[in-house]
């Protein structure tokens, strides 16, 4: 390939990157740091509005869908995990959570709730930028894959619209619910250990592999008529994780 092609593909490539749109929610009461954050993120081509409690946030979501919500945990009033409690409840927009609170029980509690992303404080405006375009170039990828769909007993799994549907119902899962299943899906029939799912979901070789096992126990509540005695998402002994095939 000539070498003026390959600068111009790498430009347009870099250019994409640093031009993405898209509305993100800033949910955080320290004014100095929303206002650091909305820097960044609007430098990189996003529409952003901020919010400094889970109140006023609820408010701003009745007539505002953001692509993208950027969760501090720790807020005045209903705090970060009521939120997004609530929030997982209807919706299933992506949900960073951005927190100084880092222990391995905050950590299994914020993607237990739903959260798709957990990044502590302190941390680089930079790296969250890259962390958010990251995001959402992942789901933005999966929502422009060709048509396909996987079907297991009475649900569909919708690659296209990134969904689950119960008939004509839709079965209300967070992003991170969805990779999971997905990626299940895509190895029906074969066990697949949390290692697996944890470095191909999370894109991840590190962390704490627990962080499966509660994503897998959320897909049940959602999907088995007994989470205590699955059919569709069965545990293989000393393997891990196996969607039933098809039939």
């Amino acid at each position: 390939m000539p070498l003026v092609n390959l600068q111009e593909k790498r430009r347009s490539y870099y250019t994409h990157l640093t031009t993405m749109k898209g509305n993100v929610l800033i949910i955080e009461d320290v004014t100095e740091l929303a206002e650091l954050i909305s820097l960044y993120l609007t430098r990189e081509g996003f529409d952003i509005k901020t919010a400094e409690t889970a109140e006023a946030a609820l408010v701003i979501l009745e007539t505002w869908q953001p692509d993208l919500i950027i969760l501090d945990l720790n807020l005045p009033g209903m705090d970060g995990f009521e939120f997004l409690h609530t929030y997982r409840r209807t919706e299933n927009t992506p949900v960073m959570i951005v927190s100084a609170r880092n222990s391995d029980e905050d950590l299994i509690a914020g993607f237990g709730h739903g959260a798709d992303e957990f990044v502590t404080k302190p941390f680089s405006p930079r790296v969250l930028a890259a962390r958010v375009r990251a995001l959402l170039q992942r789901i933005r990828h999966t929502q422009e894959a060709p048509t396909r769909s996987f079907q297991f007993g009475p649900f569909v799994l919708d690659y296209n619209a990134c969904l689950l549907k119960k008939g004509d119902d839709k079965v209300q899962l967070s992003a991170k619910e969805y990779e999971v299943l997905a990626y299940l899906a895509e190895h029906a029939g074969r066990p697949s250990g949390p290692e697996q799912i944890y470095g191909e979901v999370w894109k991840n070789a590190y962390g704490d592999l627990t962080t499966v096992a509660v994503y897998i126990q959320r897909l049940r509540k959602k999907i088995e008529d007994d989470p205590g005695e699955p059919q569709y998402i069965e545990t293989v002994h000393g393997m891990g994780y196996r969607l039933c095939a098809p039939g």
